[in-house]
């Protein structure tokens, strides 16, 4: 019997989040996305689909040239607009009992001593099921908006991103002792100042006295995933995140990734199997594979060649930010981005020149798809899971519809595999994935716990 995986649903509060287009099919929900009860009845289901977590992602910014149009962002509802996830956390750890709720926040856009405190106000309100998602922000548009004149060089935005995680983990980890918290009645005492300790930290992006304001919450800190994939991404993974997310188009190249992380975490004194790693794919499902061919061609109806082409920022001028004829040629294209991905697809098609329009079908097509029967599909995450995956984070199509596909005609056939859990798992976010509510020992974060103590 295989040992169970992880599942994760990949969303985001907006109307189009990867699959541009899908948007306008007559099932999906995803825009009416104000909503608060699209979300709460979501959760609920993946909750009682035996899911581990619902997973936000997020932007600050729009994606395209920087001084170009957005036209295409806005008429499309790629990813404007869109709301704070960590808000709609709020909704859902009141609605649920059991599901981790996890969120994407950038270093750019909170100061981390008001993120650690929105974050403990979170995991307190959700009984210890937050996660968060590090990330660094790789839009020109971001930067702007925080009051920068450009995208900080990526490896050094590495280097902020450690200072942020040091600031944090002190507040979480370090500013309150165990104990600290009595609600002592009788002697008059809600909380043992020598216990709870200002950090005075000083570094070259921030300085924080501290204390930190929440008293610990279960987890302390929240479980943190990241999803770099860069030499300082990966090697920021090794000693930070708990959790990583992939996008490897194959099993073997899966493989791959994972090793090389979990090498890495063993040079920053960690065991490798601390870092848990879940692949993102997405699902076309068909009781036959001919039905399942059929719903693939219904969903590439769908799709927008233009909001594709506008997410990966190909296909587009460079000046305006309109798009390019979708029979363009692209050995036509002239630009400094995305030439690696244009070479790889005039490799891949060998019978004629392709277009602008094949670049956007052929990325929809690759970006994690699996098309087949519940059976071909379990017998795919049996591949995923030899080459070292521990879960799956599950995109969508449509909101809800790709979930109840998911749950209802694929959930059973992984559990007659074993590779679903038999009872829904109860407890923290990150007990789901070590084993224990709060950083493991050899945790980097975990230094902090007692350093400021007398």
């Amino acid at each position: 019997m295989a040992t169970p995986l992880h599942f994760s649903a990949f969303v985001m509060n907006t109307n189009s989040h990867i699959q541009h287009g899908l948007w306008r099919h007559p099932s999906a929900q995803q825009a009416d996305f104000n909503d608060v009860t699209l979300w709460i009845t979501l959760a609920k289901k993946l909750e009682a689909g035996n899911f581990d977590a619902i997973f936000f992602a997020d932007v600050v910014g729009l994606y395209g040239p920087v001084n170009g149009s957005y036209e295409v962002n806005a008429r499309e509802g790629l990813q404007i607009p869109s709301n704070d996830p960590s808000v709609l956390l709020s909704a859902l750890a009141v609605s649920t009992e059991r599901l981790g709720l996890a969120f994407t926040s950038s270093i750019i856009q909170a100061h981390p001593f008001e993120f650690a405190r929105r974050v403990s106000t979170l995991d307190h309100i959700s009984n210890g099921r937050i996660g968060w998602n590090v990330v660094t922000s790789s839009l020109e548009n971001s930067a702007r908006n925080f009051g920068m004149d450009r995208l900080i060089e990526h490896d050094e935005r590495y280097r902020w991103a450690q200072e942020y995680m040091d600031v944090v983990y002190k507040l979480w980890e370090g500013s309150w002792d165990d104990g600290a918290l009595l609600k002592d009645r009788a002697n008059s005492i809600y909380a043992d100042h020598t216990k709870i300790h200002k950090i005075n930290h000083r570094g070259e992006r921030y300085s924080v006295e501290g204390p930190h304001l929440p008293s610990p919450s279960l987890q302390r800190t929240p479980m943190i995933f990241q999803a770099g994939a860069s030499p300082a991404g990966r090697a920021f993974a090794a000693r930070n995140a708990e959790g990583v997310f992939l996008l490897s188009p194959t099993p073997e190249i899966a493989k791959k990734d994972i090793d090389a992380t979990r090498a890495l975490a063993v040079e920053a004194g960690r065991d490798p199997r601390d870092i848990q790693f879940l692949q993102g794919l997405t699902f076309i499902v068909g009781s036959t594979e001919e039905e399942a061919k059929r719903n693939e061609e219904e969903v590439d109806s769908y799709i927008s060649t233009d909001g594709f082409l506008a997410h990966i920022n190909i296909g587009l001028d460079q000046e305006t930010g309109t798009p390019l004829d979708p029979d363009m040629p692209l050995k036509d294209i002239k630009q400094e981005g995305g030439l690696s991905h244009i070479a790889w697809l005039r490799q891949t098609m060998t019978d004629r020149e392709p277009t602008v329009r094949d670049l956007a079908q052929i990325t929809a097509r690759v970006r994690g798809r699996f098309v087949g029967t519940p059976e071909q599909i379990a017998d795919r995450l049996e591949e995923f899971q030899r080459a070292g995956v521990d879960g799956i984070n599950v995109m969508n199509w449509t909101i809800p519809g790709s979930y109840d596909i998911f749950i209802d005609e694929v959930m059973p056939t992984l559990a007659k595999r074993g590779l679903v859990k038999d009872e829904p798992t109860t407890g923290t976010l990150r007990s789901r994935f070590s084993g224990q509510d709060e950083l493991l020992p050899t945790h980097y974060g975990r230094q902090f716990r007692g350093a400021f103590s007398n």
